[in-house]
């Protein structure tokens, strides 16, 4: 059975908006790149938040192919936060980003936030997306580094999504959902599961956001125009979570 359709972009007439949001690991674009700009066209996204963007050799020019293949702008993040990245359509007006690097753990990865704070139509919200940590206590402080974050933006709205390395039953997940409301939960729609792309069974993928926004539908995508399952498992080891929001003018 097809889903019902997710809403459109667009700008209500009292000033708030409605938003595509895209969150999708995409293991620093090591798999079918073509693949993976068409999973996200396809989505019609307005925000994307990236995970495992590439780090390294050439990457912001990586980066801006990427954005160049999927009709978006790079908002910021890359090797700058640790592997988030940001893009976003010409319809968000950018008033600031910002690179976040966390503590560095010996023996462990590096992590990072991008962020930003960007208006639709005369909707104004805090963007942060992160890749917490594969070790529990760190994952569960970096969840609380960014919640502190998100707050210091100083936004009437927010966003965060991404990469949470665990179920929603994990103390990280819990700790954030605690403070923001989960997409996925408010409003299911399309799939759940979001690891591996391959036969997933796990969501560590997810958006959430502030209160006042209200959540349309969430989920993992399928039946999209453009969209095929052959894409979905050959463009990286997630599946993308797409949502989409009103967020009120401010």
């Amino acid at each position: 059975m097809a889903m019902s359709p997710l809403p459109d972009s667009r700008t209500e007439p009292d000033g708030s908006a409605v938003i595509r949001v895209l969150s999708y690991n995409i293991r620093s674009m090591r798999d079918d790149r073509a693949a993976l700009a068409r999973v996200i066209r396809a989505c019609a996204p307005d925000l994307v938040f990236i995970q495992e963007a590439p780090r390294f050799f050439r990457w912001r020019k990586k980066a801006s192919r990427l954005a160049m293949a999927t009709d978006l702008v790079v908002l910021g993040g890359g090797a700058t936060a640790a592997g988030p990245l940001l893009l976003c359509s010409l319809r968000a007006t950018v008033e600031q980003t910002e690179d976040v690097l966390l503590p560095l753990t010996p023996g462990l990865h590096r992590r990072g936030f991008a962020t930003a704070v960007v208006r639709f139509g005369g909707a104004r919200l805090g963007v942060l997306n992160c890749h917490l940590s594969l070790q529990d206590d760190e994952r569960y402080a970096q969840a609380g580094q960014a919640l502190d974050r998100l707050k210091a933006m100083d936004a009437p709205h927010a966003i965060l999504a991404g990469d949470l390395n665990e179920p929603p039953t994990g103390r990280a997940f819990r700790l954030l959902t605690g403070a923001l409301r989960d997409a996925w939960t408010a409003r299911p729609w399309g799939g759940e599961h979001t690891y591996p792309s391959a036969g997933a069974h796990r969501r560590i993928d997810a958006i959430l956001a502030t209160e006042g926004v209200e959540v349309l539908g969430c989920g993992v995508p399928s039946d999209l125009p453009g969209l095929t399952e052959a894409d979905l498992r050959a463009a990286t080891d997630h599946l993308p979570v797409l949502a989409a929001l009103r967020v009120p003018a401010s």
